[in-house]
Order: C-alpha cells, then structure tokens, then sequence
C-alpha cells in the first residue's frame, strides 16, 4: 500500500532545490509519495524528477497581478488537488498559501501546512497601490490560514506578531521554524583567502553581497557603501553574486549593473549554484535587506565563518547578533552600511573572530537536521503517519 501523498506548492521551482528538496527527501524516506507543483524551470525540473519527486507545471507569475492570470492559477489549484487527492498540501510563499490554501480548504483536503517565507515587497513599501493590495490580501490570508486542521510555519517572531495582531492566524496553529536548514558539512570554514599584507591591509579582500540584483535585499546599499570606501582609498573588491529577478518591482535593470561594473564599483559574478565554493572566497558577507523571512544566504555566509553586515530588519536579525556574529545597521542607511565593512576591511583580527561566532550560531540554531525533524514533526500533528498508513 502506498503511503500518503505530499503535494509541494511552491512559487519557483528553483527555490524547491534550494529551500525544501531536504524535506522532500526525508519524507519520501519516511514513506510519503511527494509531488511537486511549480512553474516549469528546466534544471530545477530534472533535479525534481530525478529525486523520484511527480513534477506537475503551476502556471504562477510571483509579480503578476492580471485577474485573468489569478484565476488560472486558481483553477489549475483546483484540478492538482481533484486529480492527485493528496492527504497533505504543503504551501509554500505567498501565491502558494493565498490560491493553494483556499482550494485545499475548499476541496476538503485533510491537512495542510503553510509557509510564510516572508513579507514581500507588498509588505515593504507604502505607497496606495501596496496599502490596497494588503488590504485585499488580509481577508484572502484569514480564509486561506483557517483551514480546520493545518499548521502555519513563521521564519521569525516579527511576522508571527504581525499576522497575530491582524487576526490572520490563530496562535495555537502557529508553528516558529527559523531558517530552512544548511548541511554544516557542505558549507564550513576552509582556509580563508590569502590575506594582504600589514601595509595594505584591505587591498584583495572580498566583500560579497549574496542575492538576487533587487533594491529591497539593499543593493542599493551597498553599491553606496562600495563608492564611499573606495573613495576613501579602500583598494576591497565588491562583489555582487545573484541573479536579477524582473517579476520584482525592485528589481536592478542589467544596464544599471554594467554601469557599477564600468564605473569600477563591482564585479557582478552572475547566478551562481555553487555557493558552496564561493562563500569562502568572501571576507566579508554584506546583505542590507529591507524585510526578509530568514535569509537562507545570511544562514550559508555564517556556516562558512565569514562575518556579516545586514540591516536590523526582520529575518536578518535573526541571523545575525550584533558586535558578536558581525553588525546590524539601521535599514535602508548606506553610510552606516558603509561604515560596518570599513571596520571590518581594516581588522583581520575582528574577522575572524565573527566569523567563529558565526559559524557557532549557525550550528547551534540552523542545522538542516533540526530543520527537517521540526518540519516532519509538524506534518505529524496534522497527519500522523501511523494513521495514515
């Protein structure tokens, strides 16, 4: 007898790969018959299929906003769930929650959880056009979220009390996993790059932003930050290692990118899948994000060892612990960005010892076993697996 069907809805097929194969893997080990639903990527796809996972196509634009467009993810929603009938649905992001958490609660599925990854850009800006979204939003999330026997996962307490002060959970459903987990094995300290010498003490280090090219992870920022310490005669190289992401109103035009680069400000490293062997070639990690759930990237640079600037925001807190693990700066504040990596380029000493602290944290909090028990754990409460065969 085949065991329970565990259907994935997910906003990217890349972000599966990146953020939940682990699950995926220790539940199809622990018996589940896992699915995966999410816009056709063709080497996220292989590895999707090549994991023994069922791929099914989602038809979701994560920055459309077309009627034409909801709706056809809408009813695409509605014949996964008639079609494959799964005993639970794991929805994943925003779209994923909103759209697969009111076909799940209307199909009658058994049991669903849902992840809030974070906030989005409609939670970031203010202006009448977000304000209107959320409000058209909030009364979605409350349907969606009262499904009578699920379970909602929050990255960080910030969001938690967000959805809690508006009515749009209910505290005993809410369940706090921080992070998605990082194999402490893969990403670990190695010899750190050669370090100049004392008369030149910032001339080849790497100061590294790891994310996609987007105003809301704070590029802008640190673009700032790059200017203002080579001006001041800082010989560092920044460096930018991401993809853009044009579904973002955020989003830094490839033109904009080229012209930093022409200007001497940055190398732009482009997508990368090996992270693995990119982190340690960094000194120093820099993601000034505005609002992040738990930025897997910040988990990553701390496993590696390597000290970290992020703005005192929602998610990136979490990651980091100011003057132990590296420094939280006031959001959207360039010059201070500016004048974290300073002290930083200037005192290896520091460095290092950050980066130790660092990769402590990442071991005692952010651990992809306890990522996946805490997540298995919260498949058991609503679908215990001696129940269901």
């Amino acid at each position: 007898m085949s065991g329970p069907r565990l259907l994935f809805l997910m906003n990217e097929a890349l972000f599966f790969t990146t953020h939940r194969i682990s699950v995926a893997l220790a539940a199809q080990a622990a018996g589940y018959e896992v699915h995966v639903a999410a816009p056709f990527e063709a080497g996220p796809v292989s590895v999707i299929c090549g994991c023994g996972f069922h791929y099914h196509d989602l038809p979701l634009k994560r920055g459309g906003r077309s009627l034409f467009g909801e709706a056809r993810l809408l009813a695409r929603c509605f014949r996964l769930i008639r079609r494959i009938k799964p005993d639970l649905v794991h929805h994943v992001a925003m779209k994923p929650v909103i759209f697969g958490g009111l076909a799940s609660r209307l199909m009658g599925v058994g049991a669903v959880v849902h992840a809030i990854t974070g906030m989005g850009f409609l939670f970031i800006r203010d202006d009448w056009q977000a304000r209107l979204l959320r409000a058209l939003i909030r009364p979605l999330y409350r349907y969606a979220l009262g499904h009578p026997n699920g379970r909602v996962i929050f990255q960080n307490p910030d969001d938690l009390q967000m959805f809690l002060a508006q009515n749009l959970v209910r505290r005993d459903i809410a369940v706090m996993i921080k992070g998605c987990g990082v194999d402490m094995a893969t990403f670990s300290p190695v010899d750190p790059p050669d370090e100049p010498p004392d008369e030149s003490p910032d001339e080849s280090l790497v100061v590294m932003f790891p994310a996609r090219i987007l105003g809301d992870k704070g590029v802008h920022e640190f673009i700032h930050a790059a200017r203002t310490l080579k001006a001041a005669g800082a010989n560092a190289r920044f460096v930018l290692v991401g993809r853009r992401d044009p579904a973002n109103p955020t989003d830094v035009a490839e033109r904009t990118i080229h012209a930093w680069e022409s200007e001497g400000l940055v190398e732009w490293w482009g997508f990368r899948t090996d992270m693995p062997a990119v982190l340690p070639q960094a000194h120093i990690i820099c993601m000034p994000s505005y609002r992040e759930g738990l930025p897997r990237g910040l988990i990553e640079a701390a496993a590696c060892g390597l000290p970290i600037v992020t703005a005192d925001v929602p998610g990136c807190r979490e990651v980091v612990r100011h003057d132990e693990t590296g420094y939280l700066v006031p959001v959207r504040d360039g010059p201070a960005t500016a004048e974290a990596i300073g002290k930083l380029l200037h005192d290896p000493a520091l460095r290092r010892a950050m980066g130790q602290a660092a990769r402590q944290l990442a071991l005692d909090e952010f651990t992809v076993e306890a990522f996946v028990a805490d997540t298995l754990a919260t498949y058991d409460a609503v679908l215990p697996r001696a129940d269901a065969g």
